[in-house]
């Protein structure tokens, strides 16, 4: 199944989005920010499944959240928010949310072994709380920014030992780091998301699938007995309609 998301949908008002994304795409990723906050959209959001034929997933805010944090209260509130976002999932009958690993201080910029210990304290709540709610929580790999953990294979699985935690893999970041298609074969047992947008290897550009240098036919290939959401996070409407037949065409 083939769905959309992206950043810049959340300027603008929700039911307009939807509509728009309902005539191209049978998946939405929300992505839980600005005019898109699960928080004022919730009960529209119930309201309108009933009218149109889409599945939804969610991303959880990003904004103002570290789970790695050094502040305790940060941290505790950070978990608090990505709780929140899975209770109002449930509330909503939604299986999949995806979240971020968090950041290191960025006054420390560089391998802090203090806020992987931080996120793993993080991650086990919120693997405990997703499997009360019957939630898929998907773990999700950066892309090679200093300051961001769970980049690599090494780190990513650092992070989820000791949980039952799911991988959203996604493509684009991956290929800030090394070769997507080596990258995500520890995690095929772990894969209930997969992100996908293109780049040139050196930064995180969510370019047009066929814009950037990811071998995509390389990457479908390993991923061949994958079943779940292929999500194409683009930076427009008119990229990810783009990417849409290019993207099957791989299939």
């Amino acid at each position: 199944m083939i769905g959309v998301s992206s950043t810049a949908f959340c300027r603008r008002p929700f039911a307009e989005v939807m509509e728009e994304i309902s005539k191209a795409f049978t998946h939405w990723e929300v992505f839980s920010e600005g005019e898109h906050s699960l928080g004022l959209i919730y009960e529209y959001l119930k309201d309108s499944m009933r009218s149109y034929d889409m599945t939804y997933s969610i991303h959880s805010p990003i904004s103002d959240i570290n789970i790695a944090s050094l502040n305790e209260r940060i941290r505790e509130a950070s978990v608090m928010e990505l709780i929140l976002t899975m209770d109002i999932a449930q509330y909503l009958g939604v299986r999949t949310v995806t979240i971020h690993p968090g950041i290191t201080p960025l006054a420390m910029i560089g391998p802090n072994e203090k806020a992987v210990a931080a996120a793993r304290k993080s991650l086990r709540t919120l693997d405990r709380v997703g499997a009360d709610y019957g939630i898929d929580v998907a773990l999700e790999n950066m892309p090679n920014f200093p300051f961001m953990l769970g980049k690599t294979v090494e780190e990513l699985s650092e992070l989820l030992d000791g949980t039952d935690l799911g991988v959203c893999f996604d493509i684009g970041h991956a290929n800030t780091v090394g070769d997507p298609a080596e990258m995500v074969k520890p995690f095929l047992d772990r894969l209930v998301n997969v992100h996908i947008h293109d780049n040139r290897g050196e930064t995180d550009e969510h370019l047009t699938i066929g814009d950037g240098n990811v071998d995509f036919k390389k990457v479908v290939g390993v991923l061949s007995g994958y079943r779940g959401k292929w999500v194409i996070e683009s930076k427009s409407m008119e990229s990810a309609l783009e990417s849409k037949p290019r993207l099957e065409s791989f299939f």
